[in-house]
């Protein structure tokens, strides 16, 4: 399988070398030449295979060329190595829980098999490598898990000051050794900014080995498909119909991830963006007209995005036909008192603890069954409430118990370089930690 640059279809490079690169000219994202097709036995009997079996079989096409099997199967065996497990939380809704994994977030699944890619390409390379990567919330915390004391490789993660959870934060500041957290004086699309103008630097890629670990890479976002097939056999079990499913979203790579799936054969009714105040794409699904705002801060912090960058590949999945897209994904806007209003009852009504992104999920899947009474839906929980004590508690009333497994971390020191969103900034820390 090879990928094609979406700003330069004349660039068409392998998985590694998409994987390593991250991005392509004129910071363009790399894209499947081809969309590999689920057999129909396959899709209609998950129930009989095993979830590494599900896992490999999800990524072999994309990765065939480049990765042996053996390698791969153990790949995918260690990237989802902690449960995914689908739960009802009323007789129309269900959540997938995706906050199982060592950061208790749902990238965990691409940040591990991302790294464990890398660092098969990368074994007999001598030049270091720099992992370059804005964050939101939970991308910080789990490329930095994936990467932690991984031979070879530096992390750089820059995210927005006084914009990520206590425990986000310290996810993603506190291993040191080879992790560097730049604490950016600005928004994430600052930070996105900032990682962009990095790549396309010929100064900068002249000097380092640079990669990216957003999901703008190619392996971040595919193996996110793993789940909603795991979904649809846990569905299976109980279900005739196919589900809707709503996905809580701000840089669009886990919806795109299931639309995709959904294009190699993957049966679902409907897709839901959910969003918070950052409605660039709910808005854009309304007027046809695309166009990136000023980041708003949420309590939904991980999705406070106001210029998407996979949403080109949706773009591209659909052709840019935006009758089938709109017949096929709808976009909600939540806002945070919505939000706090959704935990609360939840908690209340079902006695299931949503944190503020499932719960902007659970709002809007809710009001689109509202209108399509005869179908049924899941919802994408893509953190552990523990990362949102505030909200969840002004929600419920109730604290949140830290879980053992990050007891210790929230004891660390905090280690971080402060920048402000200015890209010589960054290009000097670059430089210096490379000296």
């Amino acid at each position: 399988m090879n990928y094609y640059n979406l700003k330069d279809a004349e660039e068409c490079v392998s998985f590694k070398k998409a994987s390593i690169k991250g991005q392509g000219k004129e910071k363009g994202l790399f894209f499947p030449e081809s969309i590999p097709h689920f057999t129909e036995d396959f899709i209609q009997n998950l129930n009989q295979f095993s979830d590494e079996e599900i896992a490999f079989q999800c990524m072999k096409d994309f990765v065939s060329a480049d990765i042996p099997e053996l390698e791969l199967r153990k790949i995918v065996s260690e990237t989802i190595r902690f449960d995914i497990p689908l739960r009802k939380i009323n007789e129309r809704i269900s959540v997938l829980e995706l906050f199982h994994g060592p950061t208790l977030a749902f990238k965990d699944v691409g940040a591990r098999f991302m790294s464990r890619c890398l660092s098969y390409f990368l074994k007999n390379e001598h030049k270091k490598v720099t992992v370059l990567v804005a964050t939101s919330g939970d991308t910080g915390g789990a490329v930095a898990d994936g990467f932690h004391n991984v031979p070879g490789i530096n992390v750089v993660i820059l995210y927005p000051k006084n914009r990520v959870s206590p425990v986000q934060e310290k996810q993603l500041t506190a291993l040191g050794g080879n992790i560097a957290a730049l604490e950016v004086n600005g928004s994430f699309d600052d930070c996105q900014s900032l990682v962009k103008q990095a790549f396309s630097d010929e100064e900068i890629n002249s000097e380092l080995f640079l990669t990216s670990a957003n999901s703008i890479n190619v392996a971040r976002w595919l193996p996110q498909q793993i789940y909603y097939l795991l979904a649809l056999k846990q569905w299976q079990k109980t279900e005739n119909n196919s589900p809707v499913i709503c996905v809580p979203s701000g840089n669009f790579g886990n919806i795109c991830a299931g639309i995709l799936a959904y294009f190699r054969g993957l049966p679902v009714d409907h897709f839901i963006a959910a969003c918070n105040a950052n409605d660039v794409i709910p808005r854009y699904l309304t007027t046809q007209v695309l166009e990136p705002q000023k980041t708003v801060p949420t309590l939904s912090n991980a999705m406070d995005v106001g210029n998407p960058s996979n949403f080109v590949r949706i773009l591209e999945l659909f052709h840019e036909n935006f009758r089938e897209l709109k017949d096929q994904l709808s976009g909600y806007s939540v806002n945070d008192e919505e939000t706090l209003a959704t935990i609360s009852k939840v908690f209340k009504e079902d006695h299931y603890l949503l944190e503020p992104h499932g719960a902007v999920a659970y709002h809007a899947l809710e009001s689109y069954l509202e209108n399509h009474p005869e179908k049924k839906g899941i919802i994408l929980e893509t953190a552990h409430p523990v990362k949102f004590p505030e909200a969840v508690e002004k929600a419920t009333g109730s604290s949140v118990e830290i879980p053992e497994s990050l007891k210790d971390l929230m004891k660390k020191d905090k280690k971080t370089t402060e920048i402000n969103p200015e890209f010589e900034e960054l290009k000097r820390f670059l430089f210096n930690q490379n000296s």
